[in-house]
């Protein structure tokens, strides 16, 4: 089975949780670098037997009834591991993530930890020491991260959807690369209680999932105020449905880092959404890329250093070269430095946020590239700069974004696009893929 309908329908016509999941657990393979932490069989089978015990009249109130569902192994589910990538830093959570309980408490079932770019700390999906999760169109090819396992779980179908985080772009990327939906919710509205930090104050939990709709119901159970999350948020009601002739923006400026057959591909679905009602407007996305390139270039990642440098001093072994090396730069900068960064971010933002003054929605290629094993491991830290380019600037401007499928390359390898609008907007967003869709 492949998306909550599947599910939905199974169960409706009489199917039992344990004789579905069972059949899914038979499915995964136990050295399936996509996992870091598999849920034992028992444990799922003991949830699945205590599924089947709720009277059908019950059923209705469990919006994701026998649903199973990937944990992106920086997100606590009680009596698993949480590793972030680091098996120095595993511990066993006593508590589950609110973001999990809150799915959990609606039927879902957890299937496992999933694997990640170490400590969220990357885009490509190689950065960790319990190997890659294989791209399953060409595994030549990286994943995207750094929610790597948690977008190849749900394109191989091994789970109807699954949880990841989203810094920088690890909720995007990996759906790009994938071919499925991610969903980089407006910050706070899902709770990150339970979630190890990666830079805090514009961390977000995402979701992955083969549909727009499943990825929109799963934000409905999951989003909520939670008095354990400093930062959490209430959402506002869900915007109204793009009318039928609407505009979208498109950057006046964009780069493909040479890739001509992703450069067609963005061109044809800049096409297709003429098509479904818009009118192209084109915009000044310079801030956008000023911001993107500041993640990483400037004292922001000073926030990174802030969330995993104490354990990286107590365990200098512990973190891959990669992660350490990011980590420890955030040392170089000032709290002068933050604040100066801080009041530039914040001036970026006020420009960019006129892009929504001409049109609704932004449209961006999730990436502008995609790269081989072989090349992220020849360069890793320019390559993984490109491929945030398109996403890097959202968290810091306090907008939501939906990665969706959108095209191939010659070679199978999916090509994805990204729609982008400011706060509380995901219905929007939801609205315009499904016009896509049809």
């Amino acid at each position: 089975m492949k998306g909550l309908p599947d599910y939905a329908a199974a169960y409706a016509a009489g199917a039992r949780v344990r004789d579905i999941l069972g059949a899914a657990l038979d499915a995964l393979e136990p050295d399936d670098p996509v996992w870091i932490t598999q849920t034992p069989r028992a444990t799922v089978l003991a949830r699945a037997d205590a599924l089947d015990a709720t009277p059908v009249a019950e059923r209705a109130a469990l919006p994701l009834f026998g649903v199973p569902f990937g944990v992106k192994d920086n997100i606590d589910v009680a009596g698993l591991p949480t590793t972030a990538a680091c098996p120095e830093f595993a511990y066993v959570a006593e508590r589950s993530a609110t973001a999990v309980a809150r799915l959990e408490a609606a039927g879902a079932v957890v299937f496992g930890k999933t694997n990640l770019d170490q400590f969220a700390t990357g885009l490509v999906g190689t950065r960790s020491p319990y190997g890659v999760p294989r791209n399953p169109f060409d595994a030549r090819y990286i994943p995207g991260g750094s929610s790597s396992g948690s977008a190849v779980a749900v394109a191989r179908n091994l789970v109807a959807f699954a949880l990841g985080t989203d810094t920088a772009g690890s909720g995007r990327v990996p759906a790009g690369f994938t071919a499925t939906f991610g969903l980089k919710p407006t910050f706070g509205t899902i709770s990150a209680a339970g979630v190890v930090p990666a830079c805090r104050s514009i961390d977000c939990v995402s979701i992955f999932a083969t549909a727009v709709d499943d990825a929109a119901a799963v934000y409905a159970v999951a989003a909520a105020p939670d008095e354990r999350d400093a930062f959490s948020r209430a959402a506002p009601p869900p915007s109204p449905p793009l009318p039928a002739a609407f505009r979208f923006a498109v950057p006046d400026t964009l780069t493909f880092a040479g890739d001509a057959e992703a450069e067609a591909a963005f061109a044809r679905a800049v096409a297709r959404i003429e098509a479904a009602g818009g009118t192209r407007v084109g915009v000044d996305a310079s801030a956008c890329y000023e911001a993107a390139q500041m993640l990483y270039s400037d004292a922001f990642v000073a926030e990174r250093t802030a969330a995993v440098g104490d354990f990286m001093d107590a365990h200098p072994g512990a973190l891959l070269d990669v992660t350490r090396t990011i980590v420890a730069g955030g040392r170089r900068y000032t709290a002068v430095d933050a604040f100066r960064a801080t009041y530039r971010m914040r001036a970026l933002r006020q420009t960019a946020g006129a892009i929504f003054n001409a049109a609704p929605v932004l449209i961006v290629p999730t990436s502008p590239t995609i790269y081989t094993l072989d090349q992220i491991a020849a360069e890793p830290f320019a390559l993984n700069a490109t491929l945030g380019t398109y996403t890097n600037f959202v968290n810091f401007f306090d907008w939501c974004a939906l990665a969706i499928p959108s095209d191939r390359y010659a070679n199978g390898v999916p090509i994805g696009i990204t729609l982008i609008a400011p706060a509380f907007q995901e219905a929007t967003l939801a609205d315009l893929a499904r016009r896509l869709a049809a």
